[in-house]
């Protein structure tokens, strides 16, 4: 008898973990590896944000809290919706869980009942397909190309949307293409969604400050007002402040939804870290003025990696609006050799081959629902990118 569940055996390991471990466990055996798998800031954690923790530390602000957040916390995510997206929450409708992960899940398992449907785009951030499967749901996806900008268009939504579509999981900035949505897409979006009411959306905002040039960013809510009361507005800190192991996610959405998610956490992680929760309180209500930087520096190395990406043989990369990814396209490059006699037959023998030749590491397109692409992370200094992308020029340069 198998010890495994059967809804787990449904499920995937992250691929996007499995290739940031796989990389870390050739540098420990001396190899001479380039991770580009890992969807981090190489930034550090402000100082103010620190010092707000190591006060919350001192003051002995280390008991359990509230389970969905400390009230603090959810009035600065009040304020940070009204300032920033124009959206007006009470903190009844906040929830803050630990990372964006446990807000997403336990959004679908307070709700998804057998059968119903969550329709995701490909290529999808790879968590939200096996999330859905955790909570017994079943995702059903959209396609989309690099020619549509890897944005999912209105007719193929009409189409992906049946009687037992629960959920829309809309991702922009997204994971893994860096592809962000204009108003006008938004407004289109949206069209759609008002003519299917049984339809909730989930919009993952988590990259919101990483746009680049003029690009202004848009959350679906605020196109629709009408949408208002059946989206679940997601966000967190993790990346414009440079928190990944803060773990604080949060969302706003409506009462009903907001006491579900809470309920789920009462009996499963319970509060998120009372010291994280003050960090982000810093993080929200403190000084703003580092994120354009950031983003300006983000901006720099897309420009560089999609530069020296589109010189390598065989590969085309689109220049994404946002986030820190790219997601090139190695069609050019199926069916050629390795120096070694391995046949690049999928977008998965290509990670694998470029780890085993040339010691860069990334994350093959299948893992997010669409081939034959791969996902490169520009979250790390501009010489270590250019080792790496001479590196992939030099590898597709060797395929015959």
């Amino acid at each position: 008898m198998s010890l495994e569940s059967a809804a787990l055996s449904r499920v995937k390991p992250s691929a996007t973990l499995a290739a940031d471990a796989k990389a870390r466990e050739l540098k420990a055996q001396g190899r001479n590896v380039i991770s580009l798998a890992a969807g981090e800031p190489d930034f550090d954690t402000p100082d103010n944000i620190k010092e707000a923790a190591i006060k919350a530390i001192r003051d002995g602000k280390t008991k359990y809290t509230n389970v969905d957040g400390i009230v603090e916390l959810k009035e600065a995510i009040v304020a940070k919706f009204q300032r920033e997206n124009g959206l007006t929450y009470k903190t009844s409708q906040v929830n803050v869980s630990p990372g964006g992960k446990p807000v997403i899940y336990n959004a679908m398992v307070s709700t998804l009942n057998p059968g119903d449907e969550v329709v995701i785009p490909r290529p999808y951030w790879v968590s939200y397909p096996d999330m859905v499967l955790l909570a017994g749901g079943t995702p059903t996806f959209v396609a989309t190309s690099a020619e549509t900008g890897f944005k999912v268009q209105p007719a193929d939504l009409e189409a992906a949307i049946t009687p037992r579509t629960r959920w829309l999981i809309l991702n922009s900035p997204s994971n893994p293409s860096g592809a962000a949505y204009t108003k006008a897409e938004l407004r289109a979006l949206a069209d759609v969604l008002l003519r299917h009411p049984q339809v909730w959306i989930l919009t993952d905002d988590m990259y919101e400050h990483l746009v680049f040039g003029d690009f202004e960013f848009w959350t679906i809510a605020q196109v629709e007002p009408a949408l208002y009361d059946r989206t679940l507005t997601m966000n967190g800190v993790s990346k414009a402040y440079a928190m990944t192991g803060w773990r604080i996610g949060y969302a706003a959405g409506p009462e009903p939804l907001i006491k579900l998610m809470g309920k789920v956490m009462s009996q499963t992680t319970s509060n998120p870290c009372s010291i994280s929760q003050y960090a982000a309180v810093e993080a929200l209500n403190g000084p703003q003025d580092f994120i354009k930087p950031n983003a300006k520096l983000f901006e720099g190395r897309r420009d560089l990696v999609v530069s020296m990406l589109n010189q390598a043989s065989g590969m085309k990369c689109p220049t994404p609006e946002g986030a820190f990814y790219v997601y090139p396209s190695v069609e050019g490059l199926i069916g050629k050799t390795t120096e070694a006699g391995k046949v690049i037959e999928n977008d998965g023998d290509f990670a694998v081959q470029l780890l085993e030749q040339e010691g860069v590491s990334v994350v093959f397109g299948a893992a997010f629902g669409l081939s034959p692409f791969f996902r490169i992370s520009y979250a790390t200094s501009n010489a270590v990118l250019e080792d790496a992308c001479t590196r992939i020029q030099r590898f597709c340069a060797s395929l015959k």
